[in-house]
């Protein structure tokens, strides 16, 4: 196979025409990334994925213990082994990209989704999430950090409005965030469904580029929930 190189990229991207552009954001289906034939850019999918690879059918698959539980351990090596149980999993599956890990933080007990994020304290969770990516991506797979940011309660999650001063955001709910980012070397970060401080988080300016591309040099892929 030949190396994509960033240059070789600008490149491929000069050449898809308008309408092969708006396919690849859109999307095939609710898995499925589409690629373009006519340059050799293959499809890939995606697959939810905190405890186990879903994949697109009903074949048993593997499951893992909840992430509650993982950072439980306070075991990063047997996190970072369980991580690349998954990678293998993906890989059978036709899995490109794990939609996990879930870094959101437990701030309140009625959180509808906590069994699949790891803690309330953002350094455990942070260690976990480092393992848990480090591990699929081993197996070249590409893992997920959600939600990014501040998707933390049950109460309107699609669409609150969190209001988070700067030293808070940066010291505890982006703290996982950036772990993944500088030291795990995740490839997609998936933006969540509420506001931040009167911006929807799929259109914060300040977090997406200044904070997530700028400070950090993330140079992989953002997407929706």
């Amino acid at each position: 196979m030949t190396a994509v190189t960033p240059a070789s990229m600008d490149e491929l991207v000069d050449q898809l025409t308008l309408e092969e552009k708006c396919a690849m954001v859109h999307g095939a289906d609710a898995w499925t990334i589409r690629g373009c034939e006519r340059l050799g850019i293959p499809d890939w999918r995606v697959s939810d994925g905190p405890v186990g690879v879903r994949g697109r059918g009903n074949t048993p698959g593997l499951v893992l213990p909840g992430p509650s539980a993982m950072a439980a351990s306070w075991d990063v090596q047997l996190v970072q082994e369980l991580g690349a149980a998954l990678g293998d999993e993906a890989i059978d599956r036709d899995v490109d990209v794990v939609l996990a890990p879930t870094v959101n933080l437990h701030r309140s007990p009625r959180g509808g989704r906590h069994f699949e994020a790891f803690s309330e304290d953002p350094e455990l969770t942070a260690r976990m999430a480092v393992a848990y990516i480090t591990g699929v991506q081993s197996k070249g797979v590409a893992a997920s950090i959600k939600h990014y940011v501040g998707n933390d309660q049950e109460h309107e999650r699609f669409n609150i409005d969190a209001h988070i001063d700067a030293r808070t955001l940066h010291e505890v709910y982006l703290r996982p965030f950036e772990a993944a980012v500088a030291e795990a070397g995740v490839r997609t970060v998936m933006a969540a469904y509420n506001f931040v401080n009167g911006q929807h988080a799929c259109a914060q300016r300040d977090l997406l580029l200044r904070v997530l591309k700028g400070e950090w040099d993330f140079d992989g892929v953002v997407m929706s929930d």
